[in-house]
């Protein structure tokens, strides 16, 4: 079976309350290892633990684990990068430069139309 390339190829996720490991694994395709690296690594991952150490996924656990997929394996994010990405540190800095091009498009436009409307 070939592995999936990116998260629009990963399988439906049931509608179920909670997941093994090794179902989060085959929804999201990592490894039960890696996913349990990704533990230590991202905050935001916070299986329910019970009898024995058992982790137990919920929905947005899936959801999450996908995410931290796509910014790995699809956009090339290191760890770091990605747990910025995740904790939304550099959301303000995109968010400021987006705001930052968009003046500046109105500026450049502005002035297409003085050029266009002429003396």
């Amino acid at each position: 079976m070939l592995e999936p390339t990116n998260n629009d190829e990963l399988p439906v996720i049931p509608g179920k309350r909670y997941f093994t490991i090794g179902e989060v694994s085959e929804l999201c395709a990592v490894k039960p290892h890696v996913l349990r690296y990704w533990e230590q690594e991202f905050p935001q991952l916070t299986p329910v633990k019970r009898r024995g150490n058992r982790r137990y996924y919920q929905r947005q656990d899936v959801l999450t684990i996908r995410q931290i997929r796509s910014l790995l394996y699809d956009q090339g994010f290191t760890i770091g990068g990605a747990r910025q990405q995740m904790s939304g540190d550099s959301a303000q800095a995109d968010a400021s430069q987006f705001g930052q091009l968009v003046n500046q498009m109105i500026n450049e436009l502005e002035e297409v139309l003085d050029v266009l409307n002429g003396p």
